[in-house]
């Protein structure tokens, strides 16, 4: 087993562009607890029970420093131990380069009793249902699923992916030269193919005409770290015409961003702003779907720290601004002629106007 523990929460963060909930922007690090106001995390403030609630996440494949959805998941941590560091201890750990080590990992934080144990994505459904079923006193969430049966110990973190996808799909749209854009996914599944719907829809909601090209890099967790298949997708979307790309690839997207850069396009990030979190490609990134992890891993810490915890569904739409689109000073230039038709869409879907498909299949 690898379980690699994180120093200090350190280093510059980066101030998201919607919301100002602090999103870091480096990269993974060496280290060991996590405290509130020193390295040892053991040693400083006391909760209301006299011992730190202690927290430990699992991120998804690509660990901390992917500039996507881990390190949105940092964020979360980041904000919530700026907030309750007198009263918390925490831990993360990052999966062997397949995930097969998911279980283990989760089940090493149950083991010494933590207060709240968080799986980074749908692909710990099964290992973290199963693991929260033979400890039942600690508490657990799950990003982006649901356990495979309900517990009271488990809390789901849930987004709608196809609302915000929409928006940067319209984008898209508004912004082609040539009438085609692209859609570059991580591994093919019903969660992916959400951000495929919704970003079909919102392209064609504003032109009928545009295509809409889509690949994906493949069937396993591995596909959203292959930076290297990602460019190569991006490249051929380039040569049959494409001169925008959205990419909900996780870390495979810097292949996608190295693509469109190169070839002088633009790019649409994924679940950071991305402009921020991958400032070498700011200039070429249209505007990300930001999809804030962030906020609901902030959100269930919380909920511990005041003894609140609550099982099962919660869900993150444009409504709640869990997903939305990125705006600020590096991207204003190239998108603020079209933010007034994407607010005007935004609203629309709130109020029930637009009813945005989940399945590509119904687009």
């Amino acid at each position: 087993m690898r379980l690699r523990l994180k120093g200090r929460l350190l280093g510059p963060v980066a101030l998201l562009a919607i919301a100002a909930l602090l999103l870091a922007a480096c990269g993974g690090g060496n280290g060991g607890n996590t405290g509130s106001n020193g390295g040892d995390g053991g040693q400083d403030g006391q909760g209301a029970s006299g011992e730190k609630i202690r927290v430990g996440l699992v991120y998804d494949v690509g660990g901390r420093g992917d500039q996507s959805f881990n390190d949105m998941a940092y964020a979360g941590l980041e904000k919530a131990l700026q907030e309750f560091g007198d009263r918390l201890e925490v831990k993360d750990a990052e999966p062997d380069a397949g995930g097969q080590n998911r279980e283990e990992l989760l089940r090493t934080f149950a083991e010494q009793g933590y207060d709240l144990v968080i799986g980074v994505g749908f692909l710990f459904t099964d290992p973290l249902t199963k693991v929260a079923k033979e400890y039942p006193d600690v508490n657990f969430a799950i990003v982006d699923s649901c356990t495979t049966e309900p517990l009271d110990n488990a809390a789901c973190l849930l987004f709608k992916e196809h609302e915000g996808s929409f928006l940067v799909g319209a984008a898209a749209a508004l912004k082609t030269k040539t009438g085609k854009v692209g859609f570059v996914g991580g591994m093919k599944s019903p969660l992916i193919e959400k951000f495929e719907a919704g970003y079909r829809a919102g392209a064609k909601y504003v032109n009928p005409e545009v295509e809409v090209l889509v690949d994906y890099v493949g069937t396993t967790g591995e596909a959203f770290n292959n930076p290297t298949k990602g460019r190569e997708l991006a490249l051929a979307q380039i040569q049959k015409g494409a001169d925008v790309i959205y990419h909900a690839a996780g870390g495979t997207g810097r292949g996608v961003f190295e693509a469109v850069k190169q070839q002088k396009k633009l790019a649409i990030g994924v679940d950071a702003d991305q402009s921020l979190t991958a400032p070498d490609y700011a200039d070429v990134i249209l505007t990300s779907m930001v999809k804030r992890v962030d906020v609901a891993v902030y959100d269930v810490v919380r909920s511990v720290v005041e003894g609140k915890f609550q099982s099962g569904p919660h869900e993150y739409g444009l409504k709640e601004d869990g997903v939305g689109y990125a705006i600020n000073d590096k991207n204003r230039s190239m998108i603020q002629d079209i933010t007034s038709q994407l607010d005007e869409l935004k609203q629309k879907i709130i109020d029930g106007e637009i009813q945005v498909p989940d399945k590509p299949g119904d687009v």
